[in-house]
């Protein structure tokens, strides 16, 4: 009975996500892509191929934001970036596409999978794969910062606190680390 109560939650949960828009959590100056996860039962998948194919043939970078609707510290995060979207959002523009991975806290890391063309990988497998150390937990938000062949470029923080500055906010722009 709790497997069937389970899946009618997760089926009523997909049936209400992909009805919903895709709406951003980063700002509209950052032109966001937004990717809505595809879902199934206990799983939520984004797919960056189409990103990082577009990164490719525009010589940029990829700034992967995973945002919770319902986290505090993600809308903290948000707000930064729309307070400083003056200042930031040109040099976003410059070098990079922002992707808005849109989720909820209700998203746990063993139910959250990324692919990238014909590879799927669960989210702990995904970090391990692009040496990030925090493959062991799922944190809001989140933050990868990849080229076009889906290679990191720097190690990222995340979490409350992140990038609390303008100042902050370029040095990772610029990949200083």
């Amino acid at each position: 009975m709790r497997s069937r109560r389970v899946l009618l939650q997760t089926a009523g949960l997909a049936a209400l996500l992909t009805a919903m828009p895709a709406r951003a959590g980063v700002p509209e100056p950052y032109a966001p892509i937004v990717l809505q996860p595809t879902l199934g039962p206990q799983r939520w998948e984004f797919d960056l191929t189409a990103a990082l194919r577009r990164a490719r043939s525009e010589k940029k970078r990829l700034y992967v934001y995973l945002g919770a609707d319902n986290c505090p510290f993600c809308r903290r995060y948000e707000a930064f970036l729309q307070r400083h979207a003056a200042e930031l959002a040109p040099h976003f523009a410059k070098d990079y596409l922002v992707v808005d991975l849109r989720s909820t806290l209700a998203a746990r890391a063993e139910k959250l999978f990324i692919r990238i063309d014909d590879q799927v990988l669960g989210y702990a497998d995904f970090q391990r794969s692009i040496g990030d150390e925090r493959a062991r937990q799922l944190v809001y938000p989140n933050v990868w910062l990849l080229d076009g062949q889906a290679r990191p470029l720097m190690q990222m923080p995340s979490g409350a606190g992140t990038f609390e500055t303008v100042a902050e906010q370029l040095e990772i722009l610029r990949l200083e680390q």
